[in-house]
């Protein structure tokens, strides 16, 4: 007896009344290999299939070989697999495990799912990308289409209640499970030594301590395979090393989920593809980095990068569980246990993180162009959704209203991705078919071919290999070359091709050398590395797969040559030829260039000896604009004359201009523009056009007003004409000795007397002895108080006691006296 036998009667009553239901039972309960026998018998059936979905390949395997050996059968009988690279089936095959993305296949092939009496959905919570897509199909089909047919949504770590709403408000079955007791231990790591270290200490230590085999969680291949070095001869003999990722070939993941030989231990290094659906023989002991690797898609770049982080709880308690599928065990976690509760509560849904294209492909052939047409439990980000959208469109998938063109469709039926699709189909056009295929599968399944860089080495290997993987990749490029009229075999002679068909796949990661050896610009405007004794790195072009890393120190993984002839040769509907005029800083004047661009990359580049005049004054203006125009060469003329303007816009607003360095620089080509026609040096805007281009901005019927009003002088009773200063914010500013203004009995103003002016008044010896805005008042109070103190400084200039009847001069005292 499993735990969840208990509720399968329930389970079945459900299903017989309703066609949805959720099925919730801890990790351990049984729920993937006894819930689709249970159903074999159920009346709804009749003798169609019983469809489950799994999210990984390894774990269709698995649940198909177990279910068949419940039975007595061999796999392929009664219980069968369908999964990428192999399957199992047959005509007595009534429960079919397979793939999510082998169900999307199905469903978009036949929406109806003919013969078909239910889809189990398990292990829901991992929320791919592929069964979030599937079980909305599902729900779509079922309302339209199959009103029969039955939805079973199965996990361990799932809010039950949301999914049932998605699936119209379904019941909930829930399994309380029983799984072996586990005790964790917790034990942080040494942040200045590498993780594998850590992990290796941690596994010579409990295969000391503890008996049983061990799961160690490790984030991917690379970190398994130092992990695997470190142990090598440092365990017994009686211990076997087993890596467990998706990379590997199907009889090397058969034989670590397996049970060890009697007398022998297995200690199994895995990445996240065992954390569910999956029950490893023997092992009672799991240690677990807390680390996983996982795909991020930037939709402003169309780069998906791998980036490394912290596993969710869910995901913590997953893995934890492993320990007590048979027996009770330990979990050894690489953390300190208050560092839990920070972990997220669960992994974010990969709809929220991936490229969308597929998606986007999948529901416009489905008859779907607004993903709110149908039941997503997230529904897609709207940046990735239009970024996915605008990449079908450049491929010619789509139509402007968003419907599949004759190549949307043509893409759409072979089962790749959009760009894999549209490579194919390409390299098919030049004769390339078979390479094109080769080259799909290398970059559709991790590993094959090697992990070198170069692409084209991986293509190589990939030819010349004879392991079951490397045959069964080789058939299934193969029957994708036939599905787009190619020889399958016309790849073999022409591995050097590889980065032209790589291009057709992602044209915006066609890549220019730049600096140092090893460093990229790509297409789309973002930065690659290698390192410079890879054999690209002195490369002029490549074309790129994938990148690990962010900004612009992203470490190029994938990608090959592609040589300038091939790119103007087959993307030149993507190349812009285009006159650039711009500012030499160098010269310091405006220079015209040819270009010519594929997105950011500058493929050529030359001087224009004749540039329109249009252009130049227009680039002269951008860099005046760019400078600020605070940094022209103003003199104190035109100062004088912007002060005076500024004042009398302050006075009276929208009678006079604004000439504020905001306002000047917004109509530079207003007042400035026509007095540089013919002009390309920054030189050529000298003190004298500036003050030309201001008295633009006040016409000549004006002037007088403003000489009325804002006078750039005061004539002073002494004769002398003196300058107004206008530029102090608190207003015009007179600085005058103050015998020149003996006899005046009124205060010095503009703007028709509105405006008194500031008046400083100054010494014989030109230092202020008091600033005014009342002359009259000053005479008649403070001067007794001045007259005293100068007369000692100044013995030889006048002082009178009533300067309002004493004469103004501009000596020391007035001639004739």
């Amino acid at each position: 007896m499993l735990p969840v036998d208990d509720v399968l009667p329930k389970l079945k009553s459900v299903l017989e009344s309703g066609t949805s239901a959720v099925l919730v039972a801890p990790p351990g309960a049984g729920k993937t290999t006894r819930v689709p026998l249970a159903l074999m018998d159920a009346p709804w059936r009749g003798d169609r299939r019983i469809l489950m979905l799994e999210p990984r390949r390894l774990a269709a395997r698995a649940a198909a070989r177990r279910m068949a050996e419940t039975l007595g059968e061999e796999v392929g009988q009664t219980v069968g697999y369908r999964v990428r690279l192999d399957k199992k089936v047959s005509a007595k095959t009534r429960i079919e495990i397979v793939t999510e993305g082998v169900f999307t296949r199905m469903i978009l092939d036949d929406p109806s799912l003919e013969g078909i009496a239910a889809v189990i959905f398990d292990e829901f919570h991992e929320r791919s990308l592929d069964g979030d897509l599937g079980i909305a199909l599902a729900l779509d089909a079922q309302g339209a289409l199959r009103d029969d047919l039955r939805i079973l949504v199965m996990s361990a770590t799932i809010d039950g209640a949301r999914v049932a709403r998605l699936l119209g408000d379904a019941p909930v079955v829930e399994s309380l499970g029983r799984m072996f007791p586990i005790e964790t231990r917790h034990g942080g790591r040494d942040p200045a030594r590498r993780m594998e270290d850590d992990v290796a200490d941690a596994v010579r230590r409990a295969l000391a301590a503890e008996t049983g085999s061990l799961l160690v969680f490790l984030p991917g291949q690379a970190e398994i395979r130092r992990v695997a070095e470190r142990l090598e001869g440092r365990v017994g003999p009686e211990v076997e090393i087993a890596p467990l990722y998706g990379a590997l070939d199907f009889s090397v993941q058969d034989r670590a989920i397996r049970p060890t030989a009697p007398g022998k231990r297995k200690v199994v290094l895995a990445t996240s593809i065992a954390e569910t659906s999956l029950t490893i023989e023997g092992v009672r002991v799991v240690i677990d980095s807390g680390l996983a690797r996982a795909p991020i898609y930037e939709p402003a770049t169309g780069l998906t990068r791998l980036e490394t982080r912290r596993v969710s709880r869910a995901a913590a308690d997953q893995r934890r569980g492993r320990a007590g599928r048979t027996e009770p065990g330990i979990c050894y976690r690489l953390w300190e246990e208050g560092q839990t509760a920070a972990l997220a509560p669960f992994d974010r849904p990969e709809i929220l993180e991936a490229d969308l294209a597929p998606l986007v492909l999948d529901l416009a052939n489905w008859g779907v162009a607004d993903p709110g047409q149908l039941a997503f439990l997230d529904p897609p980000p709207k940046p990735a959704w239009e970024e996915a959208v605008a990449l079908l469109t450049r491929l010619d998938a789509l139509d402007a209203d968003r419907r599949l063109t004759k190549e949307g469709e043509a893409l759409a039926r072979l089962p790749l991705s959009p760009r894999l699709g549209h490579m194919l189909r390409k390299g098919a056009d030049l004769g390339l078919g078979g390479l094109a295929g080769a080259v799909a599968a290398v970059l559709s399944e991790i590993g094959l071919g090697g992990n070198d860089t170069d692409l084209r080495e991986r293509v190589r290997r990939l030819f010349a290999a004879r392991d079951p993987r490397s045959r069964d990749s080789l058939g299934l490029a193969a029957r994708w070359a036939r599905d787009v009229g190619a020889r399958p075999d016309d790849g073999r002679q022409a591995p050097e091709e590889a980065g032209l068909l790589l291009a057709f796949a992602f044209p915006d990661r066609i890549a220019m050398a730049r600096g140092a050896p090893g460093a990229f610009v790509m297409a789309n405007g973002r930065g690659g590395v290698l390192d410079a004794s890879d054999a690209l790195s002195r490369e002029p072009f490549l074309a790129i797969a994938s990148l690990q890393g962010a900004a612009e120190k992203a470490r190029i993984l994938t990608a090959a040559p592609i040589t300038l002839a091939e790119i103007e040769a087959n993307f030149s509907s993507l190349i812009v030829d285009e006159e650039s005029v711009a500012f030499d800083s160098q010269t310091g004047s405006v220079r015209g260039r040819a270009v010519r661009r594929l997105g950011r990359l500058i493929l050529g580049d030359r001087a224009i000896a004749k540039v329109s005049d249009g252009a130049v004054h227009s680039a002269l203006l951008a860099e005046i604009r760019r400078r600020g125009v605070a940094e022209l060469p103003w003199e104190k003329s035109a100062e004088q004359f912007r002060a005076r303007i500024a004042f009398l816009h302050a006075r009276l607003a929208g009678d006079w201009p604004d000439v504020s360095d905001m306002a000047l620089a917004e109509t530079l080509a207003d007042w400035l523009g026509p007095f540089l026609n013919g002009k390309r040096r920054l030189d050529a805007v000298t003190p004298g056009v500036l003050h030309e281009g201001l008295a633009s901005l006040v016409p000549w019927d004006k002037r007088a007003a403003m000489d009325r009003l804002a006078p750039t002088h005061f004539d002073a009773p002494s004769g002398s004409r003196v300058p107004i200063d206008y530029s102090n914010e608190n207003g015009p500013v007179l600085e005058i000795r103050v015998q020149e203004l003996f006899g005046l009995d009124r205060h010095p103003a503009v703007a028709d007397g509105g405006v008194p002016v500031t008046v400083t008044l100054l010494s014989p010896g030109h230092r202020p002895i008091q600033i005014t805005k009342d002359l009259p008042g000053f005479w008649r109070g403070s001067w007794k108080d001045v007259r005293s103190d100068m007369r000692g400084r100044y013995p030889k200039h006048v002082w009178p006691d009533d300067p309002l009847v004493a004469k103004a001069t501009a000596r020391a005292k007035p001639r004739g006296t």
